[in-house]
C-alpha cells in the first residue's frame, strides 16, 4: 500500500512525464469540468539548501472545496515539507497546462494558477492505522477564489451516516487529478498523465471506522484513483444528493483494485474540520 500523493521527490519527475491524456484511471474514467468544487493542491518550496527563496513549483495533490474558503485535502499532503513551503489552490480543470503556459519565478507562476492559502493539517497526524487522523485544509481568501473561479462547495455528510446508508446499493465517484495506473515501459513501471481533472466510478467494498474500502477494478465499470489524487473526493449519492463522503488516502501500488478512503462522517473527521467550516 502506497499514499496516492506525488512526493517532494518525485513531483517533477511525473510531471515531466505527464502526457496530454487523463488523470484518475484510464480506462471508465471521463474528464470532469462540471465538478468545479474540484481542485489540485500547488506547492512551491526549496529544492536547493537556500531558503531564501522557492525554486520548485508543482501541483502535489487534490481536494474540494467545502466552502468558500476551505479546501480540504489530506494530512500527508501538507506536511514533511521544506521550511519554506507555500501552498495555494487551484480549480483549473487542466492543471498541468496552467503550470506549463505560466511563466516567472516559482511564485508568480503559482500566483497565476491559484490562490494561495494557509495549511492546517490534524494535529495528531500521523496517527495509528486504525485512524491516521491524515485530513488536511487550506484556507484560502474567499473574495480572491470567487473572482478566479465560480463554483458550489461540495456537500459533506451527516455524523455517521455512512453506518445507516446500505452502501452496496450507493453510487460512488472519485475525482481528481491524478495519474493513471501502472503500464510496463522498458526499466520498469510508469504512471502516466496526470494534472487534469477527471472522474470515475468505484463501487463499494467494505467498511469501517475510519476507513471505506472502495473497488476500482475494469470489468466491474469501475475506475480509479491513483498517485496524485490523494485528498481528493469520493461522492456518494446519500438522500439523493452528491455527498463528499471521504477523501482518497491510499491503495493498492499500481493503482488497479483498490481505493481506500477516509471517512468524513465520523466524529474524529468532524471535530477537526468543525473550526473551519459549519457542518451539517
Amino acid at each position: 500500500m502506497r499514499l496516492r500523493s506525488i512526493t517532494v521527490a518525485t513531483a517533477a519527475v511525473l510531471a515531466v512525464a505527464a502526457q496530454p491524456a487523463s488523470a484518475i484511471n484510464s480506462y471508465n474514467a471521463v474528464p470532469a469540468p462540471e465538478r468545479t468544487e474540484v481542485g489540485a493542491l500547488v506547492a512551491t518550496w526549496d529544492n536547493d539548501d537556500n531558503p531564501a527563496t522557492p525554486d520548485r513549483v508543482d501541483w502535489v495533490c487534490s481536494g474540494t472545496m467545502i466552502d468558500a474558503d476551505t479546501f480540504l485535502t489530506a494530512a500527508h499532503c501538507t506536511t514533511d515539507w521544506p521550511a519554506n513551503v507555500r501552498f495555494y489552490v487551484s480549480l483549473h480543470q487542466d492543471v498541468q497546462s496552467a503550470l506549463d503556459h505560466a511563466t516567472g519565478t516559482p511564485a508568480q507562476i503559482a500566483a497565476a494558477v491559484g490562490v494561495q492559502g494557509v495549511a492546517h493539517s490534524h494535529p495528531a497526524y500521523p496517527g495509528p492505522a486504525s485512524d491516521p487522523h491524515d485530513i488536511s485544509v487550506i484556507e484560502v481568501p474567499a473574495k480572491e477564489m470567487r473572482a478566479r473561479w465560480t463554483f458550489t462547495a461540495a456537500t459533506l455528510p451527516t455524523e455517521n451516516k455512512l453506518d445507516q446508508q446500505k452502501l452496496k446499493d450507493t453510487s460512488w465517484t472519485v475525482a481528481g487529478y491524478g495519474t493513471q495506473e501502472a503500464q510496463r515501459q522498458p526499466g520498469g513501471q510508469t504512471h502516466p498523465g496526470g494534472g487534469v481533472r477527471m472522474k470515475a466510478p468505484v463501487t463499494f467494498d467494505a467498511l469501517n471506522n475510519a476507513w471505506v474500502r472502495l473497488a476500482m477494478t475494469a470489468p466491474q465499470g469501475n475506475g480509479g484513483a491513483c498517485y496524485g489524487d490523494s485528498g481528493g473526493p469520493n461522492f456518494a449519492v446519500i438522500d439523493g444528493k452528491l455527498t463528499l463522503a471521504a477523501t482518497t488516502i491510499t491503495g493498492d501500488t499500481p493503482c488497479y483494485a483498490t481505493n481506500v478512503v477516509y471517512r468524513l462522517d465520523t466524529a474524529g473527521a468532524r471535530d477537526f474540520l468543525r473550526p473551519f467550516v459549519t457542518l451539517p
